[in-house]
């Protein structure tokens, strides 16, 4: 048996189908993937994301520190409660992790990293820390519920008494604050609006319960990443990892490449891959045949193996099955993919492939 969330009994009760998902039980499904695909696109679902790492930095040193260990630059951030979506790269210009950072004031910023990369990440960020005069602090007994879907800020709003329900329901977007014990950000990672609560474990249970008294239906991992996949979203551990940059992987635009002086680790590696020109790029395919596009499957240009499928899986929005994949920076139009030793027609397309509930 793997760890468990504080929310782990509700989905037993609720008939959730638990998997192992990076040593936790977590809910796959709690009936059709499908339909839960579409409460969240049309409406509004509740995710258990209790499994992500919530770490806080704090201190005087805490803005330079994260100058040093993002590629994206905090130095944006001047606004409180105001997020930003970066990388954290190793020395040789790969990515570490993805994760969110949020600034809370000049001696407080929460970041939550993937639950999957916990143990390294803490070790990482804790060895690059030393010189500076800061702390590293995971919050005890806490949990995490993301509300999303186009219905998702009234809905969640309504669990919570005034004034607190207009401040969460004007939240701007990839903004947080804070209510004494609550974190509450309007982030996610579906591609539709809503929140992520930050909350104890203590009290996850009647929240849950009072979102689902909302109309608020529980969503399980599979449509998750169907979602994400629709939205162009990348997973670590798939799309990119410790041996892409994110250049490779469609996230230049998370590197900040200004002021100049700024020497976040990787930087100089990174330098070299631009200089050096990146000969690969993450696109979006839409498979024109039947079959279903999965990680890892080659993908042929010209007849030659070209790069190969990182994330794939059935669009429930389009009704064709979609893919990211790696391939060489000149594919564009059309290319095939080998399934099961036959090769597919799929239509290279640029991400996402859906925006606001709508194919694009």
């Amino acid at each position: 048996m793997g760890k468990q969330t504080p929310l782990y009994d509700k989905h037993v009760v609720m008939g959730a189908k638990m998997v192992d998902f990076g040593g936790w039980d977590m809910p796959l499904r709690y009936g059709s993937q499908i339909e839960e695909h579409h409460q969240v696109r049309t409406d509004a679902g509740m995710f258990d994301v209790s499994h992500m790492s919530v770490v806080d930095f704090t201190g005087p040193d805490t803005r330079e520190f994260l100058r040093k260990v993002f590629a994206n630059n905090v130095d944006r951030l001047t606004t409180p409660g105001k997020a930003l979506y970066t990388c954290m790269l190793k020395e040789d210009g790969y990515v570490l992790d993805d994760l969110i950072v949020y600034y809370m004031d000049e001696n407080w910023f929460r970041v939550v990293f993937n639950a999957s990369t916990h143990d390294k990440d803490l070790a990482w960020v804790q060895e690059q820390a030393k010189p500076f005069t800061m702390e590293i602090i995971e919050p005890p007994n806490m949990a995490m519920i993301a509300v999303q879907g186009p219905n998702a800020r009234v809905k969640a709003s309504a669990v919570f008494d005034e004034p607190m329900r207009t401040e969460i329901a004007e939240l701007a977007p990839f903004t947080a604050a804070y209510f004494g014990d609550l974190f509450i950000s309007r982030t996610g990672y579906t591609g539709e609006d809503g929140f992520e609560i930050i909350l104890p474990a203590a009290q996850v249970n009647d929240v849950w319960r009072a979102l689902y008294g909302e109309g608020v239906q529980p969503i399980g991992l599979a449509a998750r990443d169907t979602l994400r996949l629709e939205a162009g979203m990348n997973l670590y551990g798939s799309d990119m990892d410790e041996s892409t940059s994110p250049l490779e992987s469609g996230l230049g635009w998370t590197v900040a490449w200004e002021p100049e002086g700024r020497d976040f680790i990787g930087r100089a590696a990174l330098e070299k891959i631009r200089s050096a020109g990146v000969n690969k790029k993450l696109v979006g395919l839409i498979l024109e045949e039947k079959g279903v596009l999965r990680d890892h499957q080659k993908v042929i240009v010209n007849g030659l193996d070209d790069g190969e499928v990182t994330s794939g899986g059935f669009s429930p929005t389009l009704g064709k099955s979609i893919a990211f994949a790696r391939v060489s920076k000149e594919v564009g139009g059309s290319c095939k993919v080998e399934i099961r030793g036959k090769q597919v027609l799929a239509t290279v397309v640029k991400l996402p492939f859906v925006r606001n509930g709508k194919p694009v």
